[in-house]
């Protein structure tokens, strides 16, 4: 899973917690501009060619950001998709939290993840608070990363195999 209000407020493995005030008293610049009519936006993918997408992997490590620019920058990368948001809504994106919302869930619950996911610690951190289910499972896909749990065939097979039976248990 990826928890994206988490990451907007505390950076990606929360290694940018110190500038939250920063973050929203941009955000609420942005809102203020917006009612003025001007729009500011926010990218995590800015829009580039596939050969610049490619340059761009060559730089970044193994995980969640190379994986990311190969999938949405490259290989599933919507002719409409711009990869942008708008400054103001950062605000209500850092507002929702998974985390704090994890303990209402009352019905059989399943999280899969990749083993080699750098995003794990949001799923293994969701799951530990997910404590009002009795039926809960966490299904790690060996040697998968985040993202490319999305369209590796090997991956996307063990996961629809594991939801099937799961369906198939709970429904």
């Amino acid at each position: 899973m990826f928890n994206t209000g988490r990451v907007r407020k505390n950076g990606f493995m929360d290694t940018n917690t110190e500038n939250i005030q920063t973050r929203l008293e941009k955000a609420a610049t942005a809102r203020t501009l917006e009612q003025e009519g001007t729009i500011q936006y926010e990218s995590d993918n800015p829009e580039m060619t596939e050969e610049q997408a490619r340059q761009l992997m060559e730089t970044l490590p193994e995980g969640l950001y190379k994986d990311g620019v190969e999938y949405y920058g490259i290989t599933h990368k919507h002719p409409n998709s711009n990869s942008k948001y708008t400054t103001a809504s950062l605000q209500k994106l850092m507002a929702f939290d998974v985390d704090t919302h994890m303990d209402l869930i009352t019905q059989p619950l399943l999280m899969i993840a990749g083993d080699k996911a750098d995003t794990k610690y949001m799923t293994d951190s969701a799951y530990e608070k997910a404590t009002n289910t009795k039926n809960k499972e966490l299904y790690l896909i060996p040697g998968a990363t985040h993202i490319k749990t999305y369209w590796v065939p090997e991956y996307v097979e063990q996961t629809q195999n594991k939801l099937k039976e799961f369906y198939k248990n709970n429904l």
